[in-house]
């Protein structure tokens, strides 16, 4: 701003005490705010909010780098080449240090006592939760997941100091992380029906849960939630259909499908598509479910199936009952 910007004198006469006049106060109002927005867009960008910074302890208690290297020579050896120590720097700070995450060392250097830093080998998942989570915020329903209720922690999966990590700092590779506690879901992936290729490396467990959980309940999504993760790759199940199947709506797929593998074709959950409908579709006028009453010709030596004829069971935008093109009147 010029020295001899009208905006200047009023601020200048503001300062030395002369009251200005109504236009004046405007002036001075709005030559404020230019100068903030001029300050502000002189921040470098690594003061900005919303941009990672290190968390830095107080110099006064801090050990060094090159004190910690003393005993833990081969953790720090490697730390420049850690995601964590990359990460910040890219963004124009001082980097995560050894303190950033277990805190001031002077008083452990000098004492040589472990309490009195942090150690989360040591620490409550809680604890070391919260310490990740002073940088890693975008995990903020992690409490809520079925991890975080089960008290696994952050370390629990990632090994943040480990040379040579898979990604993310994993402590082994997807899918055999997760069968270490998952071991009812591995025989899953084995079995006759598995569309879904997890052991054989073409999709992660990751691509279908949240780990770090969501606002759905994690691995036991909602069926909204659910609906959506499986159409990613399932698009012609997606719709938006004129006519829906209230039970993709409200139960999800997994409603009728194995979601992991299973002995029947198409991951269905029964051998027989028929015993599948009729959970739903009793064939009783007496039905109290509101939902279409199913004629005794299913049981025919005709229509082996029900989708001999309801061919758009996931949706469909021409019948109201799913056939493959809409019946004429009094046809259903």
């Amino acid at each position: 701003m010029h020295r001899d910007s009208p905006v200047l004198r009023k601020l200048m006469g503001a300062v030395v005490g002369k009251r200005p006049s109504p236009r004046g106060r405007y002036t001075l109002l709005l030559g404020a705010a230019m100068l903030c927005a001029t300050a502000m867009a002189a921040q470098p960008d690594d003061a900005k909010p919303g941009v990672h910074q290190a968390i830095q302890p107080a110099s006064s208690n801090l050990a060094g780098v090159a004190a910690c290297a003393t005993c833990h020579k081969e953790v720090v050896k490697g730390f420049a080449d850690n995601p964590h120590s990359r990460a910040a720097l890219t963004h124009g700070g001082n980097g995560v240090t050894c303190e950033s995450c277990h805190g001031p060392g002077k008083a452990h250097v000098e004492g040589g006592n472990a309490t009195t830093i942090f150690n989360p080998a040591t620490a409550t998942a809680r604890e070391t939760d919260e310490k990740c989570q002073a940088c890693h915020g975008r995990h903020g329903n992690f409490e809520r997941s079925a991890h975080g209720k089960g008290n696994v922690s952050c370390i629990g999966c990632h090994a943040i100091h480990a040379p040579g990590a898979p990604k993310h700092l994993l402590k082994m590779e997807q899918p055999q992380l997760c069968f270490q506690c998952h071991s009812d879901v591995k025989p899953q992936f084995s079995m006759t029906s598995h569309h879904h290729k997890v052991e054989e490396g073409l999709i992660d467990c990751t691509d279908c849960h949240d780990a770090h959980g969501d606002l759905g309940e994690n691995t036991l999504r909602s069926s909204r939630w659910q609906f959506m993760i499986c159409t990613k790759c399932h698009t012609a199940t997606a719709g938006p259909f004129v006519y829906k199947h209230a039970v993709v709506q409200a139960e999800g797929c997994s409603a009728c499908h194995f979601p992991h593998g299973g002995p029947n074709p198409h991951l269905l959950i029964q051998a027989n598509v028929n015993t599948i409908c009729l959970q739903c579709h009793l064939p009783s006028p007496n039905s109290t479910t509101g939902l279409p009453t199913v004629p005794e010709h299913i049981q025919s030596a005709h229509s082996q199936s029900c989708i001999n004829c309801h061919t758009s069971i996931h949706g469909s935008n021409a019948s109201d009952v799913f056939l493959s093109s809409k019946p004429g009147r009094g046809q259903r």
